[in-house]
């Protein structure tokens, strides 16, 4: 069993860590910010002061913090993960972040001797407590085959997309495509109850055909129902489709349809609801169009 060194226990990264350690793992906890939850401490977890403590102790270091910001202060601050690594051990980042940023800090951890995987995750809290993520891999094939049972705890859709970059550009392609199935479903459900049909019953004719889907299923029936605690904030969508546009910027291209998808993302955060789950962007049309499909 491995000694884990896992940082970031927020609402996905908590089951995560639980997971580990109904595998067996040993997990050791930075608590240079915040506390160690106190059900993941005990026989098997064990809370220590800061990133570089956890990094001495432990062969894989797992980051799973909201943005690139934050990831490259545990990285690199005083007492950060880069002064506790070396040779032998893996760090492994499972936070959605840059691209480009994730090349830089790559690099520079490898620079200590250490090896380091992108690994950003897919399938919201559910899939982190089920322990049934998507997770997209960046890094050296060697270093993903060492990490391979630690994913096979966490997840069930594991790839290695390519080197050190490519797992968050992989999340990034997700997260354009998950935002703009979400907005699909929410317009035609919208269409659908203004038009004076059962949206309900609109949806449960359309899983059955060529626009079934799992935003369908799962996010059709949030926004019916009006369920909107997160599993997924649209705050954090909105970081992740900030990625997107600025690396199209980079890129040359345009992605008209992502932009649409982040102003009705901003129209939700105006009404205040950068906090609720991303299915509840169709608030935001539900705004725009004076209409609500739940009769609210």
């Amino acid at each position: 069993m491995a000694k884990i060194g896992f940082i970031g226990t927020g609402i996905m990264g908590k089951p995560m860590a639980q997971n580990l350690q109904k595998a067996g793992h040993t997990l050791f906890f930075s608590e240079h910010f915040d506390k160690a939850p106190a059900d993941l401490v005990g026989d098997n977890g064990i809370a220590l002061a800061n990133p570089k403590e956890v990094a001495q102790e432990a062969e894989f270091i797992i980051v799973m913090v909201p943005d690139t910001p934050q990831v490259e202060d545990v990285l690199f601050r005083d007492n950060g993960i880069a002064q506790g690594v070396g040779a032998g051990k893996v760090v492994i980042d499972m936070s959605s972040i840059s691209p480009t940023a994730t090349k830089q800090f790559a690099e520079k951890i490898k620079a200590t001797g250490a090896a380091y995987l992108d690994a950003p995750v897919s399938g919201g809290e559910v899939g982190a407590k089920a322990a049934t993520l998507s997770i997209m891999v960046g890094g050296c094939p060697n270093a993903f085959e060492r990490a391979l049972p630690l994913f096979q705890a966490m997840g069930k859709n594991i790839t290695r997309v390519g080197g050190n970059g490519d797992g968050q550009t992989a999340k990034v392609a997700n997260q354009i495509i998950v935002a703009l199935n979400i907005q699909a479903v929410a317009e035609a459900l919208l269409f659908a109850a203004k038009n004076g049909a059962d949206p309900a019953k609109v949806r449960e004719a359309l899983m059955g055909g060529f626009a079934g889907s799992k935003i369908l299923e799962v996010h059709g029936e949030r926004m019916i129902k009006g369920t909107f605690d997160p599993g997924f904030r649209i705050s954090l969508h909105q970081k992740d489709l900030n990625l997107a546009l600025s690396g199209a910027r980079e890129l040359g291209l345009n992605l008209p349809n992502t932009a649409n998808a982040q102003q009705v993302f901003s129209t939700c955060a105006a009404l205040g609801g950068s906090g609720w789950d991303h299915s509840a962007l169709i608030k935001g049309l539900e705004h725009m169009a004076n209409f609500n499909i739940r009769g609210e």
